[in-house]
């Protein structure tokens, strides 16, 4: 193939994808509603950089008139998506995932091909991260025009953002970007939402930190197609070949992948920039393996409609919450739990009841 994220935390509940609208509000709104959904949809498919982070604002919106506008530009574009190359990038904090990104995208545009960097953060509804953390940390891609780099929206649940960035890696398909990549900037479920999106992981670890196999799940190392150690560089070249071969031994206990394909190890320094060509081959051979034996196709019809069920879920869980009888009973309902009055199977279900009786 050719295509060269009550005091006890742990029982809050979590309101949903609201979105910050803008720094300033008054702007979004004049520019956002002035454009017609044939100059979103003309404007996307020519490329425009402007149009396209409008309609993704739009998409991302936490106002009900603009989602569903952006809705509306997605479905018109929809014949030109899924042209794209989707690659997962994922590791621990510190591993160097921005750097390795950014190297990897400078050899791609150096090579004619335009990328998209989207992030998913389910940190971020604690963090409230800086939006322009990404572009920061990717100067070099930020300034060029063959690269479109967007944060994860700012606060939401897990399944709110990954549905948006979703969205958002169809609309960069339908503008001509032929390579997109979904980092995870927070830990643990995230990885999981990645995968269900992409047709390539990528796992970044690193070397020279205690015992090469802790601290990183065994699920996600089975989801892995490619797992690079990298700042192979200096002092730690040595160490990063051990880990290597530690990471080898242990991926040829796993169960065989139903893609065919066989996962590699290698080693980089993104810094360095070296070893990216060669781990951009191997993305080049796995492709050329999956179009071939059709699981590249078969996973992503099984991707897309795994994200209909999911929307769905999303939405009804929205619509739960925001429920006003429920809301106002909630609480009493959580205390009653927490207290032995009621069983959580019980309190749930009355709960479920009344939002039934009362959604119309």
């Amino acid at each position: 193939m050719s295509m060269t994220k009550s005091k006890n935390k742990s029982l809050s509940i979590n309101k949903g994808s609201d979105v910050n609208e803008s720094i300033n509000p008054n702007y979004r709104t004049k520019k956002l509603s002035k454009r017609s959904l044939k100059e979103y949809v003309e404007g996307i498919k020519s490329g425009d950089r402007t149009i396209l982070s409008q309609a993704i604002t739009l998409i991302e919106s936490s106002k009900k008139e603009y989602r569903e506008f952006g809705q509306e530009i997605l479905e018109q574009c929809l014949s030109e998506t899924g042209n794209s190359v989707r690659i997962g990038v994922t590791g621990v904090p510190g591993v160097g995932k921005s750097t390795f990104i950014e190297a990897l995208g400078q050899y791609l545009i150096q090579n004619d091909h335009k990328l998209a960097v989207l992030t998913i953060d389910p940190s971020s509804s604690r963090s409230k991260g800086s939006i322009l953390g990404d572009k920061t940390r990717m100067q070099k891609l930020s300034t060029d025009d063959r690269a479109f780099i967007r944060p994860s929206p700012t606060s939401g649940t897990l399944g709110g953002v990954a549905q948006k960035t979703r969205e958002t890696m169809l609309l960069c398909e339908a503008a001509g970007y032929d390579t997109i990549f979904i980092e995870t900037v927070g830990v643990g479920q995230s990885e999981t939402t990645v995968h269900s999106m992409v047709d390539f992981f990528l796992l970044l670890m690193l070397a020279g930190a205690g015992d090469e196999l802790q601290g990183i799940k065994r699920g996600i190392m089975e989801m892995a197609d490619l797992i690079a150690i990298n700042k192979a560089e200096g002092d730690n070249l040595n160490a990063s070949k051990k880990a290597k071969q530690e990471y080898e031994n242990a991926l040829s206990l796993f169960p065989p992948s139903p893609s065919g394909w066989k996962p590699k190890v290698m080693t980089c320094s993104a810094l360095q920039a070296k070893g990216i060509e060669e781990i951009w081959e191997e993305v080049q051979n796995y492709l050329e393996l999956t179009s071939e034996n059709r699981f590249f196709e078969k996973r992503r019809k099984e991707q897309a409609a795994f994200w209909m069920y999911e929307t769905i879920n999303q939405e009804l869980k929205q619509k739960f919450y925001s429920n006003p009888e429920v809301k106002a009973k909630l609480a009493k309902f959580e205390r009653d739990v927490q207290t032995g009055k009621l069983s959580s199977f019980k309190a749930a279900k009355e709960l479920l009841d009344l939002f039934k009786m009362n959604s119309g």
